[in-house]
């Protein structure tokens, strides 16, 4: 829908698209919005590149901007966490990541919770990896097998009927990726396997380790390709985060090896990149890749073990 207001104080016409705001001819993606603030009728929206922008002068379009602004930013950043399972229940209340606090959307899905602030810090909690669950009062803590932790709750009467079906959920989410990681193979020479998403176990991959190295290959139906890690922290620790990561992606693999250059003009995956700090470390430890084809063992030895 078109509106007619002012962006910094010119007049303007503003089209709400899927992927940005429309400001006359030029478009402003989504990822490059840092936060989007309502303040007396105005909307103030601040970027990464341009500083920052104010929308008024809506009249009485405003509240109808407002919300379809809020819906299209939600469901852009819900497309780069790659969430795409069935959504159990939908709520807006407040919360506290370690990014920051406030209220926004809070939404339970089959094996996630997501949360959908004004901002960029969008963020996806795979069930699988959470540790413990708990209601306090009006508050709903998830706690994460690496001692991270978040709270929602202020969600009126939604409050304890959410905590109850995310608790639910998470239980049968966690007793369903057990089940199917006991039947994922694991091929030599790697040694340790896990999965992508839990409802995907067809689709799984297997990791090989060496001295703070770790080369790992994906099980996705395409040509196949091994990439490889170089890593300080002990190895434990390196795959855990390596699970998270991988949960976190699904089977969008391109993410974890585009170059920076490649990332900034793909503005869905620079937002994944963006609101998922697991992709970002496996990014950031990347050591490139080895395509399956003449000499793949030896070279996959001779990273392995020098």
């Amino acid at each position: 829908m078109k509106y007619n207001g002012q962006v910094s104080g010119n007049e303007t016409v503003i089209v709400i698209e899927k992927e940005g705001i429309r400001i006359n001819d030029k478009l402003l993606d989504y990822a490059d919005v840092e936060s989007i603030l309502p303040i007396n009728h105005r909307i103030r929206i601040r970027t990464f590149s341009q500083g920052e922008l104010e929308i008024s002068m809506l009249g009485f379009s405003y509240d109808g901007f407002w919300e379809e602004l809020m819906d299209c930013f939600g469901n852009r950043s819900l497309e780069s966490l790659f969430v795409d399972e069935e959504q159990i229940m939908l709520c807006e209340g407040e919360y506290t990541i370690p990014q920051g606090s406030g209220r926004g959307k809070i939404a339970l899905y089959l094996d996630s919770i997501c949360i959908l602030p004004q901002t960029c810090h969008a963020i996806r909690i795979p069930l699988c990896f959470t540790e413990r669950l708990w209601l306090d009062g009006y508050s709903f803590h998830i706690l994460m097998q690496t001692g991270e932790q978040f709270t929602v709750g202020k969600m009126g009467y939604d409050t304890k009927p959410f905590a109850e079906r995310a608790e639910k959920t998470a239980l049968q989410t966690k007793n369903m990726r057990e089940k199917a990681l006991r039947d994922t193979p694991l091929n030599e020479p790697f040694e340790e396997k896990g999965l992508f998403r839990t409802k995907r176990p067809e689709q799984y991959w297997n990791a090989s380790f060496g001295a703070g190295v770790c080369a790992v290959e994906l099980f996705t139906g395409e040509d196949a390709a091994t990439y490889l890690y170089r890593f300080s922290e002990p190895r434990e620790q390196f795959l855990k985060k390596l699970e998270i990561a991988m949960e976190a992606m699904g089977t969008h693999r391109e993410v974890i090896y585009m170059s920076n250059e490649q990332l900034s003009e793909k503005s869905l995956y620079l937002m994944t990149v963006n609101r998922t700090p697991a992709v970002t470390y496996l990014r950031e430890h990347s050591a490139g890749r080895l395509i399956h084809g003449k000499n793949y063992n030896e070279r996959l030895q001779e990273f392995l073990r020098p």
